[in-house]
């Protein structure tokens, strides 16, 4: 015959209240996953979104340095060597771009001019200050701004 003891079958029924606590531990740790990576993700999104805006700035920087070349280029004659003196305008609603102009030249060529020289060699200088900037809130959680100065040989 065989002798039955209770010992065996009380553990065998606790069993199920670790399996239990267990199943909780691992659906609060993959929830605990599941808000980080949400989190992450907005995280991420905004810093592209920032990080794209930020290249455009910079490409536009360099445009509108290009634009500026091209509008002395156009406009300045030796009548008005410092005609051009800068613009501001919008691009695609949201991007503000600001250019300046400054000339560099011997005395007397330019009524306003940023420098004077004394040889002709330094002679026909010009300095381009821009400034591209994203203020819309809309668009970006704080300000992108950014500024390039040029200074290029006429």
């Amino acid at each position: 015959m065989q002798r039955k003891n209770n010992i065996l079958n009380s553990h065998k029924s606790s069993k199920n209240g670790i399996a239990m606590i267990m199943a909780i531990m691992v659906i609060v740790i993959l929830g605990t996953i599941m808000a980080l990576s949400v989190s992450m993700t907005a995280v991420t999104t905004k810093s592209t979104n920032d990080l794209y805006l930020y290249e455009q700035t910079i490409l536009l920087s360099k445009s509108a340095t290009e634009y500026a070349l091209l509008k002395i280029a156009k406009e300045n004659n030796s009548s008005a060597p410092c005609s051009y003196t800068g613009s501001n305008f919008k691009y695609d609603v949201i991007y503000d771009i600001n250019i300046s102009v400054k000339y560099i030249y011997t005395v007397g060529v330019c009524s306003s001019q940023y420098a004077t020289v004394s040889t002709p060699e330094q002679n026909g200088s010009v300095l381009i200050d821009v400034s591209v900037s994203v203020n819309d809130g809309n668009v970006v959680g704080e300000p992108i701004r950014y500024f390039r100065r040029t200074l290029q040989k006429l």
